[in-house]
């Protein structure tokens, strides 16, 4: 898998993911110990507020701005976003009001939004092989896995030796240092892309693309499947851990890193699965996963059998959550042109995050209102459903076309006077 980054373009980027990923590592853990300076007590719904708002700026910013930008060059793009980054980052240690936070972290979270979709898009130019690719795309996820792992250690020593505002300034670093890479990476240029309607138009065509091709409308219905799964882990560990088995903080991060440790060990091996399972059957398979481990979570809620049964539980839902997110990016590189591609990249984004509106609230306040075992048991509802779905929508593999190719049949284009989305068939005369 690693031999991946012997392309020297994708290995700065790689880098430069792995160290603005480490940034926001950092800053997580910064912005957590601030809402409580300025809150106290309140700190809690201050964070489930700038989450929201993180939330909703990934949703609605992302396609606005693939919209506006997309005349722009990616490298241009990728380094103003880590710039935006790196500046509000270096604001957020002087505030001192709460609306303050909650501003600075729309405009972060907003040029997040401009930098992640902008980002995915260019590795499958850079790694046209879809072989390399998928590996490109194994090491992507074991880069948020271990960060998701390693930034609170990381953190939490430098804590010993400074002051948690100091932190921020980590993350202004990782953000440069980004911008830096990214700016000494040779990127090929892709072709100008045509005029297509009207802002909003341009806006809503991911949107529209995902509605008529069935493997990313498959897609959208797992990345429900995904998000309920996640919700449960990311809000309700800490319940889990601390309420029912009575356990520590340190067997609050016990059972994240089991989680965390499922979906590297899927991650490692995805390359070599998909070579031998189709797309499909890998992604739906996962979808299972979490749906039996939701409910299954809920079970553990009602009788709270053996500790470790919990922590294999919790690496079964990373192992689930990786089957799907993995090769999902696969899906888009084959519907996708180069006219069209970011354009489906903010898409998955953009609907992927939407799903956490409706996952995160269920898991939060069924949990707090109706007990554990209930919010569960909605959510492993939702990804039943979303599961199902997966499969009546997603009727079939796209014809396969050689391991080392990029089957695109289409060309989505949107009429000006009537705004429909149409699919011409590429043709070798097509300028």
């Amino acid at each position: 898998m690693l031999t991946v980054l012997r392309n020297v373009a994708y290995r700065k980027l790689f880098s430069a993911q792995v160290i603005a990923l480490l940034g926001t590592g950092l800053l997580t853990v910064a912005l957590g110990l601030l809402a409580f300076d300025l809150a106290a007590g309140r700190a809690g719904a201050v964070l489930g507020t700038a989450l929201t708002i993180k939330m909703l700026a990934y949703v609605f910013v992302a396609p606005l701005m693939a919209a506006l930008m997309e005349h722009l060059p990616r490298k241009a793009v990728l380094i103003a976003a880590d710039l935006v980054r790196a500046a509000v980052a270096l604001m957020l240690p002087f505030v001192d009001q709460v609306w303050q936070v909650y501003v600075l972290v729309f405009v972060l979270q907003s040029a997040s939004a401009t930098f992640t979709p902008a980002f995915q898009s260019v590795i499958p130019v850079i790694l046209p092989r879809e072989r390399d690719y998928t590996k490109a795309l194994s090491l992507s996820r074991l880069a948020y896995d271990l960060e998701s792992l390693l930034s609170p250690v990381i953190a939490a020593a430098l804590l010993v030796i400074m002051s948690y505002s100091s932190l921020f300034v980590g993350t202004v670093i990782g953000f440069l240092i980004s911008a830096l890479l990214v700016g000494t990476t040779r990127l090929p240029a892709p072709p100008p892309p045509a005029r297509r309607g009207s802002l909003l138009h341009r806006t809503t065509l991911g949107a529209r693309i995902f509605l008529q091709v069935p493997s990313l409308r498959g897609l959208f219905a797992l990345n429900l499947v995904v998000a309920c799964g996640t919700a449960l882990v990311l809000v309700n560990t800490v319940v889990y851990v601390r309420e029912l088995y009575g356990g520590t903080n340190a067997e609050v991060a016990i059972a994240l890193a089991c989680y965390g440790a499922g979906s590297m060990t899927v991650a490692l091996t995805t390359p070599a699965l998909l070579e031998r399972f189709p797309d499909r059957a890998f992604m739906v398979s996962g979808s299972a996963v979490i749906a039996a481990g939701v409910g299954a979570a809920g079970v553990i809620a009602l009788l709270q059998p053996a500790w470790v049964l919990m922590l294999l539980l919790w690496a079964l839902l990373g192992a689930g959550t990786s089957m799907i997110n993995t090769p999902s990016a696969r899906l888009l590189r084959r519907a996708a042109t180069d006219a069209t591609r970011s354009y489906l990249f903010t898409a998955q984004f953009s609907l992927s995050h939407a799903c956490f509106i409706l996952s995160y609230p269920i898991a939060g306040w069924a949990g707090a209102a109706a007990g554990q075992p209930a919010a569960a048991f909605i959510l492993a509802t939702l990804a039943t459903l979303g599961a199902v779905a997966a499969l009546r929508l997603w009727t079939a593999e796209p014809p396969a076309t050689g391991a080392d190719e990029s089957p695109v049949s289409k060309e989505w284009t949107v009429e000006r006077r009537t705004g429909r989305l149409a699919a011409q068939p590429e043709s070798s005369e097509r300028s």
